[in-house]
């Protein structure tokens, strides 16, 4: 693991049980409500189609909400992920709930080490997943690796012109701050909090992350071998990614709250290898 992957892994490995702990992630009502789903996977289920019997792997899988969401819409799921600490909460909650999701402990670059290659007829990486990877073209390699032909990636993602943005503005204006196409250096960040309401001190501040823009995205999975049969940008996003400048909707997205129209928040893509 290099340096930047293993500054990362302690960076996720301090917020699992954070994240866990926190309403915003919902694992009470994933115990008490046998049917209960995720706002990723609710928000993109008309997509996902019927996942009735299919084999699938969530790469980046976190905490295992959206993979076990997954699961209960009928897939055979695996969640991957590199943190160990946030594979404890994800088998903590799939016990919890008697869901028979398997969890394993990888890199993404890695995936295909440990699992069986050419076996998967879905792969679904998440919301706030590809910025945590270096190169856009070794992951689509993974997936690549990962499906057999016929099967599907399913991607939803923060738009990289959102990721490009600065934020915490007292205005209403978009100022373009960031990276939007993938560099080889990552932007480093020092926070000392987290995306959900916890008390919490941090001692794993630091993290880094890589932008790709979605011509990069699309190329690396074509080049790889698939065919792209989706690609829908949304005028919102599952967290509040601009403070102040978004409202909350009924669904629970985040929406900039004046001219929302200016700005592609997030998108779901879908692709098939060939």
């Amino acid at each position: 693991m290099d340096e930047w992957a293993e500054l990362n892994r302690r960076h996720w490995d301090e917020r699992a049980a954070p994240h866990a702990a926190s309403d915003n992630y919902a694992f009470s009502q994933f115990v008490e409500d046998r049917q209960f789903l995720s706002e990723v996977i609710r928000f993109d289920r008309p997509r996902l189609g019927d996942l009735t019997g299919l084999r699938g792997v969530h790469l980046q899988c976190h905490i295992g909400t959206d993979t076990i969401s997954l699961a209960r819409l009928g897939a055979r799921m695996t969640g991957l992920d590199f943190s160990p600490a946030s594979l404890t909460q994800a088998r903590i909650l799939a016990a919890r709930t008697g869901s028979p999701t398997d969890f394993v402990e990888a890199e993404v670059y890695s995936a295909p080490e440990v699992l069986e290659a050419g076996s998967f007829d879905l792969v679904f990486t998440g919301i706030g997943a590809l910025c945590w990877l270096p190169s856009i073209r070794r992951w689509a390699d993974v997936v690549a690796t990962l499906l057999r032909p016929g099967g599907r990636l399913h991607l939803r993602e923060g738009h990289p012109m959102l990721w490009s943005l600065q934020d915490g503005r007292d205005d209403d204006l978009l100022v373009v701050d960031f990276p939007y196409f993938e560099q080889p250096t990552p932007t480093v960040w020092d926070e000392p909090g987290t995306y959900v309401e916890t008390d919490h001190q941090f001692v794993h501040t630091t993290s880094a992350d890589w932008s790709h823009g979605i011509g990069e995205i699309v190329t690396a999975l074509m080049d790889a071998g698939l065919e792209l049969t989706m690609l829908v940008e949304h005028d919102s996003v599952p967290w509040e990614a601009l403070p102040g400048q978004m409202v909350k909707l009924p669904n629970g997205e985040y929406r900039l709250r004046t001219r929302p129209e200016r700005l592609p928040h997030t998108y779901t893509l879908q692709a098939v290898r060939r």
